[in-house]
């Protein structure tokens, strides 16, 4: 954005005593122009101020002039051409001449020029000190932009093609985990004509090829709908609805509270639900927009500015936890390595939830928003933001990035000659520099064991070297669910549904390759509490040989500890089995020594011990032959079954 350093009529009515030129017919020119500019006769504005530079070409006021006059409209080039006469001609006769030189030439990404012309301002020894610090802050970003023209990052952007892009305008994207829904913003709106109308559209993915768009209709309005985020599993969006001049949000029955505020919706039996307003502590009566919820499912990352008489202003990243009654948090503007002085836009967490991307126009950059990057620490801290360097930022203002879940392809939005009019989706390949973690995701389906119906239930994703909780979610209403992984970690996974057993699972990640491409596809069913049924323990770990429970086992134990406390007439064995390496005798006492250690951590726990029994099989019992390593160290395990429900 250009911001010189007052207009033309401030800087130029000065007294004709004072003029820089003693040519009387010039100064009449001079004059003439002034009255014209300040009645808004442009044009005959314009004429005046380039014959008084006819009548003396050394006349420094019409050269700044016209200067401001060609910046207000747009003409850059000859408004860069009339300050730089006027810095030749005389450099110490208003010392601002280069300050605002050295503006325009940051508009069009001439580092060097507004180097050299910010460097001369600051030289002279009495300017206002308000320009100086602003022109400290340019001068940085100059030698920010002169440098990083010089080593510039690989960019060759791709339209996403016509099954998402059209003659209209299509931006801020969003798409599920698994590559293959894409939801965008498009805007109707006509070159030349007033208003606008913002609408949702869905694309999925076939064969590799974008399908024709389709619009949400259970969420579009006459109003205008914005900036969505898309949880990593498709089922839940967050987005923003904006009153208009009547304080409609677009659809009645959808209340606000004064300002643009962030909803929500579900999608339930493949239908979106009626949008609700997330509500206070979320929204205020300023402005909140653009928010991208985690794929953890617990944090909510938004941007807030303040209403003012002169617009938004003090627009700033928050983040919001959700808690286990559901609830969010109070918002927390985040730390110094997001949030600066300036204005702060377009958030986004990919799914590997430690990477950031966002706008920032609040440190040195290429000019205007350019696009960062930052990553959480080992101590939960965001560390320094990175800038993505050129061409990814120019000049211009960059935003709405989005990183595609496999981490090596972006997409943002752009008005780009050979498109399909209007702004269009582009991609290109990230620089390995900017990616995030390596992510791989779960997918499956939730189902009871008898009658096979899909069903909703709840999720919980373990770290077991840290034993966190690194995500919370539920499947689908019909029993879908995807699940995104970190790589380099192993993974407990819980899930419950009140009524049912329990289910659990593990995955190992650490020092092996993930292949984004090759998912994990499992199916969990659930069955039912009833006499005889078995939870097997997965996340039930000791040494070799050795019947002490290992830090890892502690979440399922957990768990299953919460399972009898929820249901308290519940009774059942802990059972230990082995595979048939070794001595029998010595395998059925490390069996049943295994079965014991749970129950005793059981009982710590809170559970009474007369609901509890505990057996060693040895290998009398396996799940499958043990005739590979596989089969053998699915056959040591750990069970619980039930005795009386």
């Amino acid at each position: 954005m250009l911001v010189l350093t007052s207009n033309c009529k401030a800087q130029v009515n000065m007294a004709p005593g004072t003029y820089t030129s003693t040519n009387k017919k010039a100064i009449k020119q001079q004059e003439l122009g002034k009255n014209n500019f300040e009645f808004k006769k442009d044009k005959e504005a314009e004429k005046n101020f380039l014959k008084a530079i006819e009548l003396d070409p050394t006349f420094v006021e019409p050269h700044m002039a016209l200067g401001y006059l060609y910046a207000d409209h747009k003409q850059i080039d000859k408004a860069i051409e009339h300050f730089k006469i006027a810095t030749e001609v005389n450099p110490k006769f208003f010392p601002t001449n280069f300050y605002d030189l050295g503006g325009l030439y940051l508009t069009q990404g001439k580092y060097t020029e507004g180097r050299q012309a910010y460097e001369a301002f600051l030289g002279f020894e009495r300017i206002n000190p308000n320009l100086r610090e602003k022109a400290d802050k340019f001068l940085a970003n100059a030698k920010f932009g002169e440098e990083a023209m010089k080593n510039p990052k690989p960019f060759d952007p791709k339209n996403v093609g016509e099954g998402i892009n059209s003659n209209f305008y299509e931006y801020f994207p969003s798409i599920t985990a698994d590559g293959n829904s894409f939801l965008f913003t498009r805007n109707f709106r006509v070159e030349g004509e007033v208003g606008s109308q913002e609408d949702f559209y869905m694309s999925e993915k076939v064969k590799d090829q974008w399908q024709p768009a389709m619009p949400i209709k259970q969420i579009n309005s006459p109003g205008n709908e914005g900036a969505p985020s898309l949880s990593v599993d498709g089922q839940f969006m967050f987005f923003v609805l904006c009153p208009d001049m009547y304080g409609n949000y677009g659809r009645e029955g959808r209340k606000g509270l004064g300002s643009c505020d962030i909803f929500f919706s579900q999608k339930i039996n493949g239908k979106w639900s009626e949008p609700v307003n997330a509500g206070e502590p979320i929204n205020t009566n300023n402005w909140e927009t653009q928010p991208s919820f985690s794929s953890d499912g617990k944090t909510l990352y938004f941007v807030r500015g303040y209403n003012t008489r002169e617009g938004i202003k003090n627009q700033d990243i928050y983040m919001s936890q959700i808690g286990f009654d559901g609830k969010f948090s109070a918002p927390v503007k985040m730390g110094p390595n997001i949030n600066t002085d300036g204005k702060e836009e377009s958030v986004y967490i990919h799914p590997d939830n430690m990477t950031l991307y966002f706008s920032s126009d609040g440190r040195p950059g290429m000019g205007g928003l350019d696009i960062y990057m930052s990553k959480r620490q080992p101590t939960g801290e965001w560390g320094p933001a990175i800038n993505l360097g050129y061409p990814i930022n120019t000049f211009g203002d960059e935003n709405s990035l989005l990183v595609g879940p496999s981490g090596k392809i972006a997409y943002f939005a752009s008005e780009r000659q050979g498109g399909y009019g209007g702004l269009d989706i582009y991609q290109f390949e990230l620089p390995e520099s900017f990616r995030p973690e390596v992510i791989t995701y779960v997918k499956g389906k939730v189902y009871d064991s008898l009658s096979r119906k899909g069903l909703d239930a709840a999720f919980e994703l373990i770290d077991l070297e840290t034993q966190q909780s690194v995500m919370r979610s539920y499947s689908a209403k019909d029993g879908n669910f995807l699940l995104t992984l970190n790589a380099n970690h192993n993974y407990a996974l819980n899930v419950s549904k009140e009524g049912y057993l329990f289910y659990s699972n593990n995955y190992s990640l650490k020092g092996i390759s993930t292949d984004y491409n090759n998912p994990f596809i499992i199916n969990v069913p659930l069955q039912p509490i009833d006499t005889g049924y078995v939870i097997e323990l997965k996340n039930v770990f000791f040494d070799v040989d050795k019947f002490d429970l290992k830090p890892e086992s502690k979440s399922e134990l957990n768990k299953l500890a919460e399972f009898l406390k929820k249901n308290p007439t519940i009774k059942g064995e802990l059972g230990g089995h082995t595979d048939n390496t070794g001595d029998k005798k010595k395998n059925q006492l490390l069996s049943q020594n295994r079965a014991k250690s749970v129950l005793d951590y059981l009982v710590t726990a809170g559970i009474d011990k007369t609901r509890l029994s505990f057996k060693g099989y040895g290998d009398a019992r396996p799940k499958f032959p043990n005739d590979t390593p596989e089969h053998k160290a699915a056959n040591r395990r750990t069970e619980f079954k039930v005795f009386k429900k």
